[in-house]
């Protein structure tokens, strides 16, 4: 199992920026996906952007040029740096671990963007 911890959430204007970070309670060099989903009030959860063991990076085309995923493996950290943040990526943000078949996910931090 992997137990995930996020902080860094809050309030912050529109075109505000926010770093957020996830702790793992295990060594996260076997871990190969790791990332950040989000989900706003009356909408599903949707993926923000994804990391492998490896470095690659997957983002939703909504954060694209503003959204920066990095994980450092021994801190056993993921981190998402979040730029010119919009009134729309308003949402509880979750880190998530994909380990030995199974889907691991924290207990969500709040960000709220103020237009």
């Amino acid at each position: 199992q992997v137990q995930l911890v996020e902080s860094g959430g809050g309030l912050v204007q529109a075109g505000g920026s926010l770093r957020l970070s996830c702790a793992a309670s295990r060594t996260i060099f076997s871990i190969n996906d790791m990332g950040w989903y989000r989900q706003a009030p009356g909408k599903q959860r949707e993926l923000v952007a994804t990391i492998t063991s490896g470095g690659s990076t997957n983002y939703a085309d909504s954060v694209k040029g503003r959204f920066t995923i990095s994980r450092d493996n021994a801190k056993r950290m993921v981190f998402l740096q979040m730029n010119s943040l919009k009134s729309e990526d308003t949402a509880v943000y979750y880190c998530y671990a994909h380990y030995l078949g199974s889907p691991y996910w924290g207990q969500g931090t709040q960000v709220t963007v103020s237009s």
